[in-house]
């Protein structure tokens, strides 16, 4: 069961209130997309220490944005802001170590980092700490232990926690299997658009499992991942290939069935007007 991280960039999320003035100016900047003077902004207030300008300039070297792409450089102020204890420096540091990207890889650095963040309440270190329990990477193999990170990401929102979840409790690794609880966190993933999720979840109503058993129900999720643009050639051919085998009956569109408690207002009443 192969799953990847995936890196926290969002600058939106840094959990220490800046201390010198120039930081709103600089952040302004770098939403605008001006990183030159984002830039400039972060470095002066990096050099004096403020944790939340460090993590900015890290990310900036990281993908090359205001400043020439330096992995090195980059691993430097993540590693002065998570000193600090800024979470989102922790996490992204701990992605350098796992991935060998500035620094030389070293699982176990990158486990420690990971934590600290998850620790924090990080979602997507939480996520990544998952990952390397459920791999055994940097940290002794432990599916239940992989469960308890997903679940505290999962519960954040993180989709691919919330997925992840789901393939837990469809297995019972480390948990105890549930066919009902693997359908709940893969509507989670799959209502945020993972498409993966959008799959398994048609695969449980195919097969009646976790839910009543709708193969109209199958087919629009099958159709959703097959048009997700977040999917990969292995979620789009399966999806395609179980819609296909799906009988005709399934993809033809419902036609509703009203009550006479559900049924269109007709307004058959000229006299009435508006209630």
């Amino acid at each position: 069961m192969k799953r990847l991280a995936i890196a926290l960039l969002s600058c939106g999320m840094l959990c220490a209130p800046p201390v010198w003035a120039g930081f709103d100016e600089g952040l302004a900047a770098y939403k605008a997309g001006n990183f030159a003077a984002a830039y400039k902004e972060f470095l002066k207030l990096a050099n004096r220490g403020d944790a939340g300008a460090q993590t900015y300039l890290g990310i900036m070297y990281d993908h090359g944005a205001g400043a020439r792409q330096d992995t090195a450089e980059a691993v430097k102020w993540y590693r002065k802001a998570a000193h600090q204890g800024l979470a989102l420096a922790q996490a992204n540091l701990g992605l350098m170590y796992k991935n060998g990207r500035g620094v030389r890889r070293d699982t176990a650095e990158a486990a420690k980092w990971t934590r600290k963040a998850a620790d924090q309440g990080d979602a997507m270190a939480q996520f990544n700490l998952g990952l390397m329990y459920d791999d055994g990477e940097g940290v002794l193999q432990d599916a239940a232990e992989a469960a308890k990170w997903w679940r505290k990401a999962a519960e954040q929102g993180n989709a691919g926690a919330q997925f992840n979840l789901g393939l837990l409790f469809d297995s019972g690794q480390g948990v105890r299997e549930d066919n009902t609880e693997a359908a709940k966190w893969y509507r989670k993933a799959a209502d945020q658009g993972h498409a993966a999720a959008q799959f398994e979840l048609a695969e449980f109503y195919t097969k009646g499992e976790g839910v009543r058993r709708d193969t109209a129900e199958a087919a629009k999720w099958f159709r959703m991942a097959l048009s997700n643009p977040r999917g990969d050639d292995r979620v789009w051919q399966q999806a395609q290939a179980a819609l296909d085998a799906l009988p005709a009956a399934a993809l033809q569109p419902r036609t509703p069935v009203y009550t006479d408690r559900d049924s269109p207002d007709l307004n058959l009443d000229p006299q009435r007007g508006e209630q």
